[in-house]
């Protein structure tokens, strides 16, 4: 009786937990990975975005965010109103690649990269050599063949290393020094890593141009220190004359806004996504609780964008306003997009009474203007030599 109630006993055997809280997948367009709970006026550090329809496992739950498990050893956060749970999913012990293929049209360079699911991933810039760096999560390769095509114009090499076991990271060499901009996202299953080839016209003629005017509707911004103008206003004046100073280059130019009109980060992220610009120029006013803090500073987040930002700055100074910086990493909305070369200008300080008084004259507006056309036009001669 005993060994029968012995067989019994092991016979039972309790669930197996999982280690993950939700399972789910991204929702939403442009939903975005975090590195931490950390937060500033701009949010928290970003990651990466993320197309949607990627597989989640949540593992915490801390305010308004999840905390995800991308692989063994790498964890992020995702905002909860990025993700939607589903119980008919389950997770597999493991997940594999498979064939590449690498290709291109009259004006991207694409690596298309089969997988068994729709996993999280993670874009970074090198220069010194121009490359860009794809690493894929919770994946272990089973690519045995990449398939290239001569089709591709920007793309040297390609290939890929198992970073760790469950970290497969792709590997592109790109043929010019210049980033002209990449995106990832999804078809199906397989991954497509966009990238875009470098102009065959580096004259500005030949370039389509954003401009962002900062601000708008709701959104004042700042103002002035000695006056009632608002940054929102200022932004749009400078924006028009800008638009002017490009027209005379006969470059093809996309505003965000041409009125007093809300808009949101996200709005226009995706606004831009669809005019697939060359390049971005985005204006604001700085603003400072000390009214001596004063100057010229250009914005950038992604290291291969830099130079575009430098040139920009350094045609600024030429006003005579004083330098206060090429600020690097920065967390700004329009400066998160890879897709295309972006520079956030902050023209000057409305809080400081020396360059309110610059800003206010409309014979500076147009020097700005002249100025940030010249930044540009440097920097595209750099590039051809």
């Amino acid at each position: 009786m005993l060994c029968a109630i012995q067989s019994c006993a092991q016979t039972v055997k309790p669930p197996i937990k999982s280690p993950f809280l939700l399972i789910g997948r991204t929702t939403d367009t442009l939903p975005h990975l975090e590195y931490g709970l950390g937060e500033d006026r701009l949010g928290g550090a970003k990651m990466t975005f993320l197309d949607t329809s990627i597989l989640m496992r949540v593992v915490d739950s801390v305010k308004n965010v999840y905390k995800v498990q991308l692989s063994q050893n790498h964890f992020a956060y995702l905002t909860k109103r990025h993700f939607k749970a589903d119980t008919s999913l389950k997770v597999q012990p493991y997940y594999l690649t498979n064939s590449w293929k690498v290709y291109g049209d009259d004006k991207y360079d694409y690596i298309a990269i089969s997988l068994d699911e729709r996993l999280a991933y993670r874009g970074v810039q090198q220069v010194n050599p121009s490359r860009i760096l794809v690493d894929i999560f919770g994946v272990t390769s089973n690519t045995n063949w990449i398939t290239q095509l001569s089709t591709a114009k920007e793309i040297k090499n390609t290939w890929y290393e198992q970073a760790e076991d469950d970290v497969m990271r792709v590997v592109v060499d790109l043929k010019h020094d210049t980033h002209w901009g990449y995106s990832i996202y999804y078809e199906a299953n397989t991954l497509i890593i966009r990238i875009k080839q470098q102009p065959r016209s580096l004259e500005l003629s030949k370039l389509k141009i954003a401009i962002d005017p900062g601000h708008g509707g709701d959104n004042k911004g700042t103002g002035g220190a000695t006056c009632n103008c608002l940054e929102k206003n200022m932004t749009l004046l400078y924006a028009e004359e800008l638009k002017k100073a490009m027209a005379k280059e006969k470059a093809t130019v996309f505003m965000t806004r041409e009125k007093d009109t809300t808009l949101s980060m996200y709005e226009r992220v995706l606004m831009l996504k669809e005019a697939q610009p060359d390049i971005l120029v985005s204006l604001h006013f700085n603003s400072s609780d000390k009214d001596t803090i004063q100057g010229v500073s250009t914005y950038y987040r992604y290291i291969g964008f830099r130079p575009l930002t430098q040139f920009i700055l350094k045609r600024m100074k030429e006003l005579g306003l004083k330098e206060y910086g090429n600020v690097g990493s920065f967390n700004f909305g329009l400066n998160g997009p890879t897709d295309y070369p972006n520079c956030l200008v902050e023209i000057g300080f409305l809080s400081n009474r020396a360059d309110e008084k610059k800003i206010l004259n409309p014979a500076f507006r147009k020097q700005v203007a002249a100025k940030i056309v010249a930044g540009i036009k440097d920097w595209l001669k750099s590039i051809q030599k």
